[in-house]
């Protein structure tokens, strides 16, 4: 009989475990991104060089790289995602403790005083020892896959925490570059401050002799205040990306400026690589992509609490009145338990979470395909442009060119009293504004291709 018992329960038990193996995880591809991913980027051209591995270097700035360095160390907001890093292997590590046995010992002495009518009363001391273990055994991977969602977790965030990197080598680099644009912005500025002053002192001086118009003067003074206060806006500009520069270096804002005073050379034009090579290195699509793996298994994790579940529990322990009885093996009285709960009616709460935990992962399924999109045209914008940007700048260097040689022949045409005072004033303006435009666009191919960089995943 006991053995037929044995039997029925083994048939049991190894039809519950089919049941529980029927369930699957979804086959999911990083390249199932619900568009078709094409062979090439439309802005790049074929090259069979590869993405550069440290990517600040290219732009050959040392003061640049020991800036990046320094923020990577002493970064606050790093710091911070690195110790969320921290927090996430953590909680890894507790949600797998669950598939292990849970084993507890605890010891205590107790004074227990008698008292009985007519014979007096009598004290004596208890020592106790006692054992509890519990373990729920995962026969269908419930507990599993929880643990492993949590690990996912735990992989997305180290990827978070690349790409934090990532993004503060970028924020340093193109402030950086925006410092040295706002001192170069000042020089242009205070140089066309001292030829206004000039010619201001000029007209001043043909007025008092009384060959120019008091309107000649005021214009050509205006000039100068306007020429001024652009400088003082540079300037301005300076202290505020020093200070920001700063914070991210994890300094204190004191606003003191380096003493680099040009723009590097743009790198020359970088590979791009295939569009599907961006699915593997860029941190984001990692991380997201392993978020939606996470969301999978905490779904089917939810499922399997449709199955039973089957613990393990045990008990024991020793007590004496004599201390030395707590080491007998003999006096050690123990038992065991082995259950099965299956559940029956829970009012829906386990649907609930099937159905919440399948949204979740449909949720994040979109969210990285969007994600991916967000990437391709990350790329795509930053490739066309770079293209637009080197015609910009082509065409305002040679309006820098033109500006200056036909400012040269103002001055010369109004001091032979060829040309108005405006005339001139508008060529002062017009070499301010092309090389003040001339510059900026200098500053913004460098910041574009650290966004390329940024949009590639290139390390450094």
């Amino acid at each position: 009989m006991q053995v037929t018992n044995i039997a029925i329960l083994g048939t049991i038990f190894i039809f519950l475990v089919s049941i529980g193996g029927c369930k699957t995880l979804p086959q999911r591809d990083l390249k199932e991104v619900g568009v078709e991913i094409p062979a090439h980027w439309s802005g790049a051209q074929e090259s069979d060089r590869s993405l550069p591995e440290h990517w600040i270097e290219t732009f050959g700035d040392q003061s640049l790289s020991d800036l990046v360095r320094n923020a990577l160390t002493e970064n606050y907001e790093l710091k911070a995602v690195a110790a969320r890093v921290g927090v996430a292997a953590a909680q890894a590590r507790i949600d797998g403790s669950s598939r292990w046995p849970q084993l507890f010992f605890s010891a205590d002495h107790q004074q227990v005083q008698i008292r009985e009518a007519g014979f007096g009363s009598s004290r004596f001391g208890v020592f106790e020892a006692l054992f509890g273990l519990s373990w729920e055994l995962d026969v269908w991977g419930r507990i599993r896959d929880q643990q492993q969602s949590t690990a996912q977790e735990a992989k997305a965030t180290v990827a978070d925490f690349q790409g934090a990197r990532l993004s503060l080598a970028a924020r340093v680099t193109q402030s950086y570059f925006e410092l040295i644009e706002a001192k170069l912005q000042s020089v242009v500025a205070e140089q066309s401050i001292n030829d206004r002053r000039k010619i201001a002192d000029f007209v001043q001086g043909r007025f008092r002799r009384g060959l120019t118009r008091g309107l000649d003067l005021r214009l050509a003074l205006t000039d100068l205040a306007n020429a001024e206060a652009q400088y003082m806006r540079a300037r301005d500009q300076m202290q505020i990306i020093a200070r920001r520069l700063e914070i991210l270096l994890g300094r204190y804002p004191a606003g003191d400026l380096m003493e680099t005073t040009s723009l590097p050379e743009l790198p020359v034009a970088i590979p791009a690589g295939l569009p599907s090579e961006l699915l593997e290195r860029r941190p984001d699509l990692m991380a997201a992509f392993d978020r939606l793996r996470a969301a999978d298994l905490r779904t089917s994790s939810s499922m399997k609490l449709l199955l039973p579940r089957i613990t393990l529990t045990a008990a024991g322990g020793t007590r004496s009145t004599d201390l030395t009885d707590l080491v007998d093996p003999r006096a050690v009285a123990w038992n065991v338990f082995i259950g099965l709960m299956q559940p029956l009616f829970t009012g829906g709460r386990i649907q609930g979470e099937i159905a919440k935990n399948e949204a979740r992962a449909e949720e994040s399924l979109n969210f990285y395909k969007h994600t991916v999109l967000n990437a391709f045209q990350d790329v795509e914008e930053a490739l066309a442009t770079e293209e637009w940007l080197r015609k910009q700048a082509e065409v305002l260097k040679e309006a820098v060119e033109q500006t200056e040689a036909s400012q040269k022949l103002a001055v010369y045409s109004y001091r032979h009293g060829l040309i108005e005072i405006l005339t001139l004033l508008d060529s002062y303006r017009s070499t301010l504004n092309a090389q003040s435009a001339y510059l900026s666009v200098k500053r913004q191919l460098l910041n574009n291709r650290v966004n390329l960089y940024l949009a590639l995943g290139g390390g450094f």
